[in-house]
């Protein structure tokens, strides 16, 4: 789960890492408030979308010169303006893809004189089982092209959770970051307090750009990137609430309250499978055989036949999809429940795409009796790779 920048920032303030004044802001008017609250005279402008590249992104529905997505205002009125401009239009971002985000909200903050711009992020390592800490001295918008371009100056090393972030972390981090003195201490007291912070909050990802050295020689994270485990969400009611629905995929959004696992993807192809590993096998095979999935949809392994009906609904909303590939191992999942769910689905929602059903495991031969004598045109396959192949071609056929 993502949130938005302004409640990361409150976030890591708690853990007493160093971030500017803001005040978020719903309308003009509301900016226009912030903006006189915090005094001036240089205020930042910021829009909130679950996506980077905010600075550089271009509004839909202004001209292609018009600034970005984070403007600077040396005035109240030209707050006022910005967040006139800004909010409800569709920004887009090399991360947003061309469709982009509304912008509904907006974080007004104090201007800040930066003598220099680096970088630090925070994630999980899965090969070491450890915490990464990943520095470089080339802060700013175009961090994907110094990890491009030169990677030398991107430096990363790693914290053991059974040890925590102890000085000699500090000390890494100041050296990565090129700073001695009283900023080496004051950046190596920041690390500590983003580590408490991401392991304490269950964080999956904690970014920092820029994380800006000021004028003044103080130390401040400037923008706030922060993304949680959803495993690990029920630890934390307080994060829970932090959760922007309309920053969500809707289907994403209604499957999760059927305790789905669905992923939009591309393709054609929509994918019901019980298991993440026989999901990644199935949309692979299909790529095999010359198409794309649609998404990825695993309804676990205690699917009723009314979760069965709802993973259909979700994958019939893509109006992208044009055939629907169902594959299910049977293991503590019945195969009949699972034929009476399909069934189900195709009669209440007149299913009008191609239909392949592959069925294994436990109670497989009543399901496939109960597919074979539904009288629905349901295509039968008998393994991965008949499924696929059946699928792909009735696709192109109904083409």
């Amino acid at each position: 789960m993502n949130i938005h920048e302004y409640q990361a920032k409150a976030v890591l303030k708690q853990f007493g890492v160093p971030v500017s004044k803001g005040v978020v802001a719903f309308t003009p008017e509301e900016a226009r408030k912030a903006a006189e609250e915090l005094g001036g005279p240089l205020w930042v402008v910021k829009s909130q979308i679950h996506a980077g590249g905010r600075g550089k992104g271009k509004f839909k529905e202004l001209p292609e010169d018009a600034a970005g997505g984070v403007r600077l205002a040396r005035s109240i009125d030209e707050v006022e303006a910005n967040a006139k401009d800004m909010l409800g239009n569709v920004l887009v971002t090399h991360q947003t893809g061309p469709e982009g985000k509304q912008v509904n909200r907006l974080y007004i903050e104090d201007g800040t004189d930066i003598a220099d711009e680096l970088y630090l992020s925070i994630l999980v390592d899965r090969e070491t089982s450890q915490v990464a800490f990943v520095a470089s001295t080339e802060g700013g918008m175009d961090i994907e092209a110094v990890a491009e371009e030169t990677p030398e100056k991107i430096i990363t090393f790693s914290v053991d959770p059974a040890i925590g972030f102890m000085p000699l972390h500090g000390r890494k981090l100041a050296k990565a970051l090129k700073l001695e003195g009283d900023l080496a201490k004051q950046v190596a007291k920041v690390g500590a307090a983003l580590y408490k912070a991401f392991t304490e909050k269950d964080m999956a990802l904690l970014e920092i750009n820029p994380l800006v050295v000021t004028s003044d020689k103080q130390i401040r994270c400037l923008d706030a990137k922060v993304g949680f485990d959803s495993n690990a969400l029920y630890r934390h009611p307080d994060i829970m609430e932090l959760r922007d629905l309309d920053e969500e995929d809707p289907a994403e959004v209604e499957a999760s309250k059927y305790d789905l696992s669905y992923v939009k993807l591309d393709g054609s192809i929509g994918c019901m499978v019980n298991g993440a590993g026989l999901a990644m096998a199935t949309m692979d095979i299909i790529k095999l055989y010359g198409e794309e999935p649609a998404n990825f949809l695993d309804v676990g392994g205690g699917a009723t036949k009314e979760k069965v009906t709802e993973a259909f609904k979700i994958i019939l909303s893509d109006p992208s999809v044009q055939g629907i590939l169902v594959n299910i191992f049977g293991g503590i999942m019945r195969c009949d429940v699972i034929a009476d769910g399909v069934i189900a689905a195709a009669r209440e929602m007149d299913i009008k795409v191609p239909l392949v059903v592959r069925l294994e495991g436990t109670n497989v031969e009543k399901g496939k009796e109960l597919l074979s004598q539904s009288g629905l045109a349901i295509i039968p396959a008998d393994n991965l790779a008949d499924a696929a192949e059946k699928i792909v071609a009735a696709v192109k056929e109904a083409a």
